[in-house]
C-alpha cells in the first residue's frame, strides 16, 4: 500500500486527535524552517522552538548567557534584544550553543504538531535531506505536510516549499498524493526555476523586501544546499517538564 501525502494549508488547522502515528514536516519558508536549517548547518548544538518571547526569555534564564543565542521575531521584526532569525547571517552567533528561536509562525507550527510520531522542520535548503529521512523504511505512517502560514492566513512561499518537498519524495518513493498535494506540487513543477520570484512576490516576501531582509529572499531561495535533518526530540528537564527541541 502506497504512503499517502497531505498537505494542510496553515498550522490553524492541525488537530492534535489527527496526528497520532504520522510524520509531520513542518515549513516556514520565509523565514522559520530555513532558520533552523541554517543555524543547524552552522554548528548549533540544538535549536528550541518556543511560542513566544515570554517563553524565550524564560528558557533563558534556565542556562549560562554564554550557552546560549536567543534569536527571534515577531510579525517580521526582530524582537529586541535578540539576534536577526536570518539564515544568511546566524552563523556568526550560533556556533557549539544552544538557539532559542521565537518566531510568529514556525515555531507555533512545530509546537501545534507535538502529538505527531515524527516531526521535522524542512526549507527548499534542505528538502532533499529531510525527504531521505521521512522515506526511511521504519517509517510508513501518513506524511502530513504542514505549511505554517501567516497569522491565520495562507502563504505561498509555503505551499512552494511543500511542492518541492514532494518532488523530491517522487524521487526516492511512490505515494498517494491527495488532491492538496498534487496542488502544492502542480505549483511547484509551474515555478520550478522562479523560486526567488515566488518567495519575492508572496506577502511576507513582500513585508520582508521592506524591511530590507531581500538578501534573504535570495539566500532561503537555494535547493539542496543543506544536509541537515532538523528533527524534533523530546527532553526531560530535572524538574519533571518536557521541552522540546530540534537536533
Amino acid at each position: 500500500m502506497k504512503r499517502k501525502v497531505h498537505v494542510i494549508l496553515k498550522k490553524e488547522e492541525l488537530l492534535a486527535k489527527k496526528l497520532e502515528g504520522k510524520t509531520v514536516v513542518i515549513f516556514d519558508i520565509l523565514l522559520a524552517t530555513s532558520t533552523i536549517a541554517a543555524a543547524l548547518q552552522q554548528g548549533a548544538i540544538e535549536v528550541i522552538p518556543v511560542k513566544n518571547e515570554e517563553e524565550a526569555r524564560n528558557k533563558a534564564k534556565t542556562y549560562k548567557p554564554d550557552e546560549i543565542a536567543l534569536v527571534g521575531e515577531y510579525r517580521g521584526k526582530t524582537i529586541e534584544g535578540f539576534f536577526d532569525p536570518s539564515p544568511s547571517t546566524i552563523k556568526q552567533h550560533v556556533q557549539d550553543k544552544t538557539v532559542i528561536l521565537s518566531t510568529t509562525n514556525g515555531t507555533v507550527a512545530i509546537h501545534n504538531a507535538d502529538k505527531a510520531k515524527y516531526v521535522y522542520a524542512a526549507s527548499l535548503l534542505n528538502g532533499e535531506a529531510v525527504a531521505s529521512a521521512v522515506c526511511q523504511p521504519s517509517q510508513d505512517e501518513t506524511v502530513l505536510l504542514v505549511c505554517s502560514g501567516s497569522s491565520d492566513r495562507f502563504c505561498l512561499e509555503d505551499l512552494y516549499g511543500a511542492g518541492y518537498f514532494i518532488s523530491c519524495l517522487l524521487q526516492l518513493k511512490t505515494f498517494y498524493l491527495t488532491d492538496a498535494a498534487k496542488a502544492a506540487l502542480l505549483l511547484y513543477k509551474a515555478y520550478e526555476h522562479s523560486s526567488v520570484e515566488i518567495l519575492k512576490h508572496s506577502a511576507v516576501g513582500e513585508m520582508l523586501t521592506q524591511y530590507g531582509f531581500l538578501d534573504e529572499i535570495g539566500f532561503v531561495s537555494r535547493k539542496n544546499v543543506y544536509s541537515v535533518v532538523p528533527k524534533v526530540v523530546k527532553k526531560k528537564l530535572v524538574n519533571g517538564e518536557e521541552m522540546i527541541c530540534l537536533k
